[in-house]
This record gives structure tokens, C-alpha cells and sequence, in this order.
């Protein structure tokens, strides 16, 4: 690991032994009204498809139909919205695997902040064109993400800027948790939410909603096979260095330190982590396009592959997919819905 994060790692590692996160259901509620007029209600539909793999009801939140084609946007926002105007007037920078950036690219530019973003060479094009397209700087730096990572400390030591965390930040975490209201008040009767999982706040702040209304709620977080930080992390019960690897789902790459808030949510509110493998995310992007004319990224059909390929025990009558994002280059989607539908000829 390198020096800087190295540095902060032990650092936050010390402030951790102080407090406990102190992220709660009212947080949540402040966040909704926060970013009302940002990020939309998104829909909630039926997979009657999925429905048959699983014996019970299953239901698709569609956050790819976010604005910036994400759900990123919700906790985005939300931290943007709470920052004093003095670290609006310096600007923010953050990282990303594409979306984050995606996001606060544009609810920076409606806000009149400098956003600079540092991406690593992973990224593919098609999300660096789309934070040039939306008003932020596209900064890439080093090969990984962590190596990204200690690009943007360093950025933001030199000038000043407020870093606008992707996942471990109690406003970003918040703001997500707004996904598990709706699926409150449009599915009470929800049994099991399965949601993608990479450094958990899209995860922890849903599932801090719905364990919040009923410690039942069987709360499932899925990752790719290659280079799961947070479920590698989970089962060494501490945090720990993953090698970055390739993957289809690349909103879903990269490590989760340093770490102060959603591993420790993630170990207390989550049930269950399954892994899913290329070829499976691949059919579930194939699966969503074909039963549900979706445009659906790799890192998002991590869920909707969970129940495809029948990784997951126990579901529960109620279940809802998160479906988080569909910022694809479509030239992939075609090459692999196209490679799938021959496979099944």
C-alpha cells in the first residue's frame, strides 16, 4: 500500500477506536428532502422472468435511470448540498471507477463548484468522456484505483479541496439509504434485497433503512469473483489490500481503504455476500436488455445475475434487485448480448 494511504489508513484506524458510526434513520430523512430536487424517485417494476428462477415475487429498482444514468447521484448530492460555502468556493475532488465522477461532475456544475476528478487507467472511455461532458475535470492517474486514490489525497492537500468520498462518508452513505425509503413505501412487504456490493455505502445505507423498519429484512450483497474488496474484507474481518483485476463489472473495482464507515455498517446490517462470475454478469446483462429492454452495466447486473444463476438460499416471498446503474458502452453491450444469444441458439 502506498505511503499516503498507508498513512491515513492508520490514522482513521485510530479515530474508529474513539466513536462508533453514528449514521441513523434521521439522516436519511434529512437526505431525501436534501436531494429532492437532484435525484429522482426511481421505479419500481416486476420481473415475472426472475420470478420463476425463485419462487417468490421479485422487483427491479431501476436506478439506472438516474440522471447520470446512476445511483450515485443520490449521495452525491447530498454530501455537495451540505458543504459550507467556503469549501464550495475552493471546489471538491474526488475518485471513481466512472459513476461517482459521473455524479458529482454534474450536481457540482449545477451548484457552480470546480470538480475535479481522478480516475485510474481502468476506466473505461465512454465514463471519462461523460465527467468531461458534464462539467468535471478528468484527471487520470496510475493504473488502479487505489493508485488513483492517493492521486486525489494528494490534490486534495495541495489545493485545498473538500473530498467528496465515493462510498465511506456519512452524507454519500445517507444519501443512498434514500433507495431503501422507497423500497419501504412501495414494497412494505419486502423480505430480501439483493444489492451490488463494492465499498458498501450503496449497501450499508439501504440496508441501515430497512433493518431500521424490521430487523427481518434479509439484506444480500453481491460482487464480481475478481477482486472483491469488501467481501474479502468481511471474511478476514478486517479490511484488507485486493489485487485489481479486469472485470465486467468495473463500477465495482478497487479497494475499501482507508475505511471508517461502511465496513463496520456493512458488518452489522448485511446477511449475506455472494460472488458472481464474468459469464454470469455477462447473461445477466443479456437477461436485462432481453425480458426488460434494460440498458444495465456490468457492476449493476451483479444482482439481478445473483438470482439467475441461483446464488442466493433463501429470498423470501418479496424480494427487490437493486439495479444500480447502466453507463455501458453500448459497442460491449451489443458484442456481449450478441455472444449470448448465439450461445443459446
Amino acid at each position: 500500500m502506498n505511503s499516503i494511504v498507508t498513512g491515513l489508513v492508520a490514522e482513521r484506524e485510530d479515530e474508529k477506536q474513539m466513536c462508533t458510526p453514528g449514521i441513523t434513520m434521521r439522516d436519511i430523512y434529512l437526505a431525501r428532502q436534501k436531494i429532492a430536487a437532484v435525484a429522482k424517485r426511481t421505479p419500481l417494476i416486476r420481473s415475472d422472468r426472475l420470478a420463476e428462477r425463485v419462487s417468490g415475487q421479485v422487483y427491479l429498482k431501476l436506478e439506472n435511470l438516474q440522471e447520470t444514468g446512476s445511483f450515485k447521484i443520490r449521495g452525491a448530492a447530498n454530501k455537495l448540498l451540505n458543504l459550507d460555502p467556503e469549501a464550495r468556493e475552493r471546489g471538491v475532488v474526488t475518485v471513481s471507477s466512472g459513476n461517482h465522477g459521473r455524479a458529482v461532475s454534474y450536481v457540482a456544475r449545477r451548484l457552480g463548484i470546480r470538480a475535479a476528478v481522478l480516475l485510474s487507467e481502468a476506466v473505461p472511455e465512454v465514463k471519462r468522456a461523460a465527467i468531461q461532458r458534464l462539467g468535471g475535470q478528468a484527471i487520470v492517474r496510475g493504473k488502479t484505483y487505489d493508485e488513483a486514490t492517493e492521486h486525489a489525497y494528494r490534490l486534495q492537500e495541495e489545493e485545498g479541496l473538500a473530498m467528496i468520498h465515493p462510498f465511506d462518508d456519512p452524507f454519500v452513505i445517507a444519501g443512498q439509504g434514500v433507495i431503501g425509503l422507497e423500497l419501504l413505501e412501495d414494497l412494505p412487504e419486502i423480505d430480501t434485497v439483493v444489492v451490488p456490493l463494492s465499498g458498501g455505502g450503496l449497501l450499508g445505507g439501504i440496508a441501515l433503512a430497512l433493518k431500521s423498519a424490521h430487523a427481518g429484512i434479509r439484506t444480500v450483497g453481491v460482487s464480481m469473483e475478481r477482486g472483491p474488496a469488501m467481501v474479502e474484507s468481511l471474511r478476514a474481518g478486517r479490511v484488507v489490500d485486493i489485487v485489481e483485476q479486469p472485470t465486467l463489472a468495473d463500477a465495482l473495482a478497487g479497494g475499501i481503504a482507508p475505511n471508517r464507515y461502511t465496513f463496520d455498517i456493512v458488518q452489522r446490517y448485511v446477511d449475506e455476500t455472494v460472488l458472481v462470475s464474468e459469464e454470469e454478469i455477462a447473461g445477466a446483462m443479456t437477461f436485462a436488455l432481453r425480458e426488460h429492454h434494460l440498458v444495465v452495466e456490468g457492476g449493476s447486473a451483479v444482482g439481478i445475475a445473483a438470482l439467475l444463476y441461483g446464488k442466493v438460499e433463501r429470498l423470501g416471498q418479496n424480494v427487490a434487485v437493486v439495479v444500480s446503474g447502466g453507463n455501458v458502452d453500448l459497442s460491449l453491450l451489443l458484442e456481449i448480448t450478441e455472444g449470448h444469444w448465439r450461445g443459446e441458439e
